[in-house]
């Protein structure tokens, strides 16, 4: 999705948006207008893209951090995000969360959601959810009581006393403990879990509250290599039911989940493309993977 296709797209809802306000009727007491187009807030992927970042520059004490980085994901797409370190990768997640604002540029969340206007809360009720390469768990909690904590609930005191699962959201917690392969140790205490498990249980709460886009941050560092694969597996079967952004240094990982690569150097796309294509670029062996 380009700029100008982004504007055009603008300017139609304005149009549109016009022509219902002159059109509106009384009728039944209720108002009849043109059509609904879009609810604010509601995430639009009417151009095909859940995420676009066009332009965007960082400076942190005259070191910038990201410089003119476009990039933009395609709902239900597994993009794979590498580079070496300094190249702006995690200041990318810092933006798109709202934890760092940019000097310039734009980033959207589909086609009419602007995250630079909204902070770290809001982004994260939008559809957004993060994953830091470190597991956060409540680890005096069992598997099954870090899942309903992390339910889309209110929080208040009296609440979340009086909290009951109902059946769908126990189908939901049921469903999600197969998926991250932990539904042998719903009981478990969370602090006595592998660390490969703490990770699966960290993206398991975040798939409680359903986010439309994963951004999941070297989630297989540390890992055996049983505990890879399984991640792997796991990132696969998300694939085309959420979006996910994937920031990994390792290669074998990659190349098991992996349709498109992006490669950052120096807070921009250095290269994007297949991992065989990314590997075989003279600037990407030069800066990254050696010969």
């Amino acid at each position: 999705m380009t700029p100008d296709l982004l504007e055009q797209g603008h300017a139609r809802l304005a149009q549109h948006q016009a022509q219902a306000a002159q059109s509106q009727t009384v009728s039944g007491g209720r108002s009849a207008g043109y059509g609904r187009l879009h609810t604010p807030g509601e995430l639009d992927l009417t151009h095909g893209r859940i995420l676009y970042l066009d332009d965007v520059s960082v400076s942190f004490d005259g070191f910038k951090a990201i410089n003119g980085l476009s990039l933009d994901i395609a709902p239900g797409e597994l993009r794979c995000i590498i580079g070496p370190n300094g190249a702006g990768k995690t200041t990318m997640m810092d933006i798109i969360t709202g934890k760092t604002r940019p000097d310039s540029g734009q980033v959207f969340f589909g086609s009419t959601i602007d995250l630079l206007r909204h902070n770290e809360p809001e982004i994260a009720q939008l559809g957004i959810g993060r994953k830091f390469q470190k597991p956060t768990v409540f680890e005096h909690l069992s598997v099954f009581e870090n899942l309903e904590l992390a339910l889309k609930t209110h929080k208040g005191v009296a609440a979340s006393m009086f909290f009951r699962l109902d059946s769908a959201q126990s189908d939901r917690l049921a469903a999600i403990l197969h998926t991250i392969h932990l539904a042998d140790a719903v009981r478990r205490q969370s602090g006595l879990l592998s660390h490969g498990q703490k990770q699966w249980l960290e993206i398991g709460m975040l798939l409680m509250q359903d986010p439309k886009l994963l951004l999941l941050d070297e989630p297989v560092a540390g890992m055996t290599d049983f505990e890879t694969e399984r991640t792997a597996e796991l990132f696969l079967s998300l694939k085309g039911q959420h979006s996910l952004m994937v920031v990994e240094h390792d290669m074998h990982f990659i190349e098991r989940i992996s349709d498109i690569v992006t490669v950052l150097c120096d807070g921009a796309v250095l290269a994007q493309g297949t991992l065989a294509q990314v590997q075989a670029d003279e600037r990407v062996i030069e800066v990254y993977l050696g010969r």
